[in-house]
């Protein structure tokens, strides 16, 4: 089972993220189609470290907030993704917005079965609830 290191969107499971592929930090994307939603087939390509370092530096921020939300301390208002509530959390946005938008045509196919690892909380700084096997398709 890989790494699981962020997980930027979640619809019955993660959609988007990053993750190890063989030992190596990939961004994965899920496909979707309009009569069957998203399915369980991935575009998976590798990105810098770079880029995993500032993923995990929002990510944590993520973290943070929501352990005040499900404490009952904050609510869906006060996430950082709505922009203007976290100058760091916005200067990353705009650093990645681009890199998380564009698939690469060398992009592997894969398909992904998450499974849950045990750990305390569903969202940790150091990751998700959760890894991922992955099965390669092309």
């Amino acid at each position: 089972m890989e790494k699981v290191y962020v997980e930027n969107d979640w619809y019955d499971g993660p959609r988007i993220g990053i993750a190890d592929f063989n030992g190596v930090p990939h961004r994965f994307v899920a496909h979707f189609e309009d009569l069957k939603g998203y399915e369980d087939t991935f575009s998976l390509f590798p990105i810098a470290k770079e880029e995993l370092e500032l993923e995990v530096e929002q990510w944590k921020i993520y973290v943070d907030w929501n352990k005040k939300y499900e404490d009952g301390k904050a609510g869906v208002e006060t996430h950082p993704g709505h922009g203007g509530l976290n100058q760091c959390w916005d200067e990353l946005e705009n650093l990645l917005k681009q890199k998380r938008e564009s698939i690469p045509g060398n992009a592997i196919l894969a398909n992904a079965e998450f499974e849950r690892i045990d750990q305390e909380n569903r969202y940790e700084a150091t990751g998700p609830c959760y890894g991922v096997v992955w099965s390669i398709i092309k």
